[in-house]
């Protein structure tokens, strides 16, 4: 939903598209991805194209295509990519943005639930989960936090205050 109302915004940042395995869903488009087969995603990484990637949701690859990135962060576009912390460790080694060799600089920001019990409410809201579920969720989550001080700014998303999420949001990237 951030990032949704920070496009609706930000008609002038660039949002890439994620490259991925997965089946198109009916009525789905390709503003939000680019689909490929297993083959064209294993030659995209053969060929260095992927800047960042992961398995998820049984199976799938996801990842992100430079192509998507790096025409427009030339052009003068500041680029707006959510990642997980995987992606966020492979962008950060990337030559393209690693400290000291960077050619592009890059701004890192985390989005940090108002509270532990928080999140574990919208993880329990979502749907019904298995307590030995739950628990793994609760330790990724716990893994994950410990990320947010690598980041260049933290952010608190409080419950029911998206507006103030995305104002402060748009502070530190310098948008409208």
């Amino acid at each position: 939903m951030l990032l949704k109302k920070l496009r609706t915004r930000n008609p002038d940042f660039h949002f890439p598209r994620s490259a991925t395995t997965r089946a198109k869903r009916e009525g789905e488009g390709d503003d939000l991805y680019r689909f490929v087969t297993d083959a064209e995603f294993d030659a995209l990484l053969k060929e260095g194209k992927v800047l960042e990637w992961a398995i998820v949701h049984g199976g799938a690859r996801y990842g992100t295509l430079l192509e998507e990135i790096v025409p427009a962060i030339e052009q003068g576009k500041t680029v707006i990519r959510e990642v997980d912390v995987q992606g966020f460790e492979s962008i950060r080694a990337h030559s393209l943005f690693a400290a000291g060799t960077a050619k592009f600089p890059l701004q890192s920001i985390f989005i940090l639930p108002e509270s532990r019990e928080q999140l574990i409410s919208h993880i329990t809201k979502r749907a019904p989960i298995a307590g030995e579920e739950l628990n793994r969720r609760i330790a990724s989550m716990e893994k994950e936090m410990g990320f947010a001080d690598l980041c260049d700014a933290k952010i608190v998303n409080k419950e029911g205050k998206l507006p103030v999420t995305l104002t402060e949001l748009q502070r530190v990237i310098g948008g409208k």
